[in-house]
């Protein structure tokens, strides 16, 4: 699996019909406008798609809808991350047996986890499934920040085999790699990080960008590839504007909103998200019109 994640990795928001369903049926042309425009791989049930705010039917309904319309065409990385090690188990066996390639979890805690609990909540879900695991860190979201040596820790559990650092700080990517050695599989999920992260070595960049903007991201990803780093920080900063917004507003609400401006709303969000400001989508608009996905007024 470590071999052949790499590129970028797709992260599908969930869509819903008015009565606030999973539209399956969006979701499924989702991933086939994903996969036309050359993704790498898809993620499903990562913070665009809105995975703590799913119950379990959604999650299952929604990692079996993306799975089966990849169809083995490229890895799927599903997120099976719950507050109870029980429940991450139940969604990782699930994910396996609907046949991702591999699953993501982020530790999520109401009250602060010891390394000692996140390493046996790890190992318990490893011991569950025999496919890949991906360490989630993102300490904004999951209200743990999973350090190095902790990261280092959990790599050597036998079937976690990658990390996927959203922290934005690229010296930790530097330090996992002196710990572990240069072939650790490392992914950056922080998109204003994504030229430092590819070109330190991350594998892959995760990211919900591709709902809009596919063609940069393969562009820059292709870029630090061949060693094209003039190209790719050309590629990069003309992204940054509408990287730096999806974070600033939330993925979610970013996603759904440029989506619908593109023509393909997605549904409502699942309350207590709501839909970006009118000023903000104005904004949003001009940065659309600026990268050419949009015609000037």
């Amino acid at each position: 699996m470590n071999a052949s994640l790499r590129g970028i990795v797709a992260y599908p928001i969930t869509p819903f019909t008015d009565a606030g369903r999973v539209d399956e049926r969006l979701l499924a042309r989702i991933v086939d406008d994903m996969l036309a425009a050359g993704v790498h791989a898809l993620a499903p049930l990562g913070s665009t798609g809105v995975l703590p705010y799913l119950s379990d039917d959604e999650r299952e309904a929604v990692a079996e809808t993306v799975v089966k319309r990849v169809a083995g065409r490229v890895p799927t990385l599903v997120g099976v991350s719950a507050l109870t090690t029980e429940r991450t188990v139940h969604h990782a066996r699930h994910a396996e047996r609907v046949g991702a390639s591999a699953v993501m979890i982020i530790p999520m805690s109401y009250w602060k986890l010891t390394d000692a609990e996140i390493v046996a909540h790890f190992d318990r879900v490893a011991r569950a499934i025999s496919i890949p695991i991906a360490v989630y860190n993102n300490p904004a979201t999951g209200g743990l920040d999973l350090a190095p040596d902790t990261l280092a820790r959990l790599l050597q559990i036998a079937n976690v085999t990658m990390v996927k650092e959203s922290t934005g700080d690229v010296h930790r990517m530097h330090r996992l790699v002196q710990l572990c050695g240069e072939d650790v599989a490392f992914y950056n999920g922080s998109n204003p990080l994504a030229l430092a992260a590819l070109v330190a070595g991350a594998r892959g960049w995760c990211t919900a960008a591709p709902h809009v903007i596919p063609r940069l991201n393969l562009e820059l990803y292709e870029a630090v590839t061949r060693g094209d780093l003039a190209g790719a920080r050309r590629s990069f900063y003309r992204q940054l504007p509408f990287l730096q917004f999806i974070v600033a507003h939330g993925l979610p609400r970013a996603i759904a909103a440029a989506l619908e401006l593109c023509g393909t709303p997605v549904g409502p969000l699942r309350a207590p998200l709501r839909p970006l400001e009118p000023e903000r989508v104005a904004e949003l608009r001009r940065i659309l019109v600026d990268l050419g996905v949009l015609p000037a007024a």
